[in-house]
């Protein structure tokens, strides 16, 4: 630690956020809005009273939840574009490209998780609301938009917000398909300068702050939507 040198981050800090952080927000904000409407559409099928359309959703969301996000990113990669050549019937593999290859298979792997948390939250809302809203007249769509969709994310906005913190996270793992995001981008400037220990150091740092904040932010809101439940029920 004698020989430390904070200039090696001074120097790289444009580099480090206008190029890697960006990335990262860029894959986290898409990702995690794509993936949170898909997630949603995959909540309905899963509550759906037809069984075949349960069953395809449930067994979607149980693979997916069942396989580490590095090798579906692999898998993404590496096999996609073989396979889109036999649908096509291309002569050669169709590529896809490293951000589409990482924006849609985070896409895919978030909407598993927030399917599952918004199917609990719609099984948290008493019954007798659903029952009320039929009687005066809502259609289906209307009842699941406009009554139990809003109080679900509500109930559920902080394992929602937990959920794009673990996004945020995983986000590293595009260094698979030579991606750079921020630790990717510290990683290659640490290579080049001989500084892996202050590149990584100063990562570890950004990555913290940002969670923790993220995390203080949610327990907030956790603590205010425990309250405003507690003034419902009173």
């Amino acid at each position: 630690m004698v020989d430390f040198d904070f200039g090696v981050i001074i120097r790289s800090a444009g580099y480090l956020f206008y190029e890697g952080m960006a990335f990262t927000l860029f894959l986290t904000f898409f990702a995690g809005t794509l993936g949170f409407a898909l997630g949603i559409l995959l909540a309905v099928l899963r509550s759906s009273s037809y069984r075949p359309v349960r069953w395809l959703a449930a067994t979607y969301v149980n693979t997916i939840r069942s396989l580490p996000l590095v090798l579906v990113i692999f898998w993404f990669f590496f096999l996609v574009p073989f396979v889109t050549q036999w649908v096509v019937g291309s002569p050669r593999p169709v590529a896809v490209g490293a951000v589409w290859s990482a924006l849609i298979t985070f896409t895919l792997f978030e909407a598993a998780y927030f399917c599952e948390i918004i199917r609990s939250g719609i099984n948290g809302i008493p019954r007798g609301q659903i029952e009320a809203s039929s009687a005066l007249g809502f259609r289906p769509v209307q009842r699941f938009l406009l009554i139990i969709l809003p109080q679900a994310v509500r109930n559920m906005t902080p394992v929602i917000l937990t959920q794009l913190i673990i996004l945020f996270q995983d986000t590293s793992l595009v260094y698979v398909v030579s991606l750079t995001d921020f630790l990717g981008a510290a990683g290659k400037i640490g290579q080049r300068d001989g500084r892996l220990v202050e590149m990584y150091l100063f990562s570890a740092a950004v990555y913290f702050v940002i969670c923790y904040a993220a995390s203080i932010l949610v327990r907030r809101l956790s603590e205010r939507n425990t309250i405003s439940l507690a003034r419902v029920g009173s």
